[in-house]
């Protein structure tokens, strides 16, 4: 059966070869690396929408912030939200001062401060460790991403289904319907003509500046594969994209590398 939904786009691939590399992630300023297979990222959104379901009641019609940047678990976090029915609400630090109709806020540690100072609903904060571990030296009010997901169950069962037809995406100006989300992903891939098996190597601008149907849902629906940067080092991509075999770049020149979206 074709997707209809985000979380459907990860559980063909689940399906398909749930033990390959799907999202690879490098972090120039640290020099970090984290793989992630299909079936480990999606653990992490079953365990995300568990806990926003359960403590959160998010679901259809519940909006839920997310002020986190480029990261794989933010890639967790968005297909968890979507996998409740709920609406992705991005924002940017400039536009935190309007997230008085969220329900839930996910947020960076570092922007944590800022957000307390807001008359805000519920507020989670990730440490983005890039294994996955919680905050440290923070003493706020936040909750801990990372100790509250972790009780919480592997398998994710939506108390009320997913509804194509709701809205999925509000970012900026651009508002998507949950199907639309889709819909936009398998035209985005076909446009930058991603096919199966690439492995899409997407530094953090680029990726930030496209937004997530580009960076993690075009390559779902296509078949394709992640190779995320954060921090680019532009003398290190190439022979990164040599040593994770990569095919196709966004948004960044790699010698040898097939440009997406540009002519041959």
């Amino acid at each position: 059966m074709p997707a209809t939904l985000p979380a459907d786009l990860l559980t063909a691939v689940v399906r398909r070869d749930g033990a390959a590399p799907l999202l690879t992630q490098y972090d120039d300023a640290t020099g970090e690396r984290v793989e992630l297979s299909a079936v480990t990222l999606a653990n992490w959104v079953a365990k995300t929408a568990n806990l926003l379901q359960e403590e959160f009641d998010v679901g259809p019609g519940s909006r839920v912030a997310v002020a986190l940047p480029v990261h794989w678990q933010t890639a967790a976090v968005l297909l968890a939200v979507w996998s409740c029915g709920a609406t992705v609400v991005e924002t940017a630090a400039e536009d935190d001062g309007r997230l008085d109709d969220a329900d839930v806020v996910l947020a960076a540690q570092d922007r944590l401060p800022a957000l307390e100072e807001l008359d805000l609903p519920e507020l989670l904060g990730l440490s983005l460790h890039p294994l996955g571990m919680g905050m440290t030296g923070y003493a706020g009010p936040a909750r801990d991403f990372a100790l509250e997901v972790r009780a919480h169950g592997d398998v994710f069962s939506p108390w009320q289904a997913p509804d194509p037809a709701a809205a999925g995406l509000h970012a900026g100006g651009l508002e998507l319907r949950l199907g639309g989300l889709v819909d936009a992903a398998r035209e985005l891939a076909g446009r930058l003509d991603v096919v199966p098996g690439d492995r899409v190597l997407v530094d953090e601008q680029t990726a930030t500046e496209a937004g997530p149907v580009a960076w993690l849902l075009a390559p779902l629906a296509a078949g394709a594969s992640i190779v995320l940067v954060r921090s680019a080092d532009p003398a290190l991509l190439p022979g990164r994209a040599a040593t994770e075999r990569v095919t196709a770049s966004l948004g960044r020149r790699v010698e040898g590398v097939r440009e997406l979206g540009r002519p041959a």
